[in-house]
């Protein structure tokens, strides 16, 4: 038997966002952390030292980090500038929107800062094997699995 709630369209709404809140909760903690240390990494000796391409990857992790603290924070300022003013379905379609994206950057941050690391540490092929490692997870567990259940639930109510 299929989940079910019996609330209005507003209730509906308002539960959405209370729960993209949590979500957001959760995952700016965590890109603020990396954000932070990939912020101090230059400010290191040994920064001086790391090639041409840990450079490129140090940027594009930086980046990527910077992009997703702003779509991470950007519900605040939406709900913020658009609180009462009837626009709720607005906010809560908006903020899933800036979720996905925030979520992507945040991958390629998360991998990034894992790449540079294992590349200045180990070796360049261990870095990238790593890598491409935690990218593959992050596919499974945050699209792959999602969807496989979506399509399944789908499924079962069309039946």
């Amino acid at each position: 038997m299929a989940y079910e709630r019996n609330e209005s369209e507003a209730e509906r709404l308002d539960r959405n966002f209370n729960e993209q809140l949590q979500e957001l909760r959760i995952a700016q903690a965590g890109v603020q952390i990396l954000f932070a240390f990939l912020l101090t990494i230059p400010f290191q000796q040994r920064f001086a030292e790391i090639t041409d391409l840990q450079e490129w990857i140090y940027l594009i992790a930086l980046m990527a980090a910077a992009v997703s603290v702003i779509t991470f924070t950007a519900p605040v300022a939406l709900h913020r500038t658009l609180f009462r003013e009837g626009l709720k379905d607005f906010i809560v379609s908006y903020t899933g929107r800036l979720m996905a994206v925030g979520l992507v950057s945040l991958v390629l941050a998360i991998i990034g800062g894992v790449v540079l690391v294992l590349d200045v540490l180990l070796s360049h092929t261990a870095a990238v094997a790593t890598g491409g490692v935690l990218l593959l997870l992050a596919i499974v567990l945050w699209i792959l699995v999602p969807l496989s259940k979506k399509t399944n639930a789908r499924r079962a109510r069309a039946n």
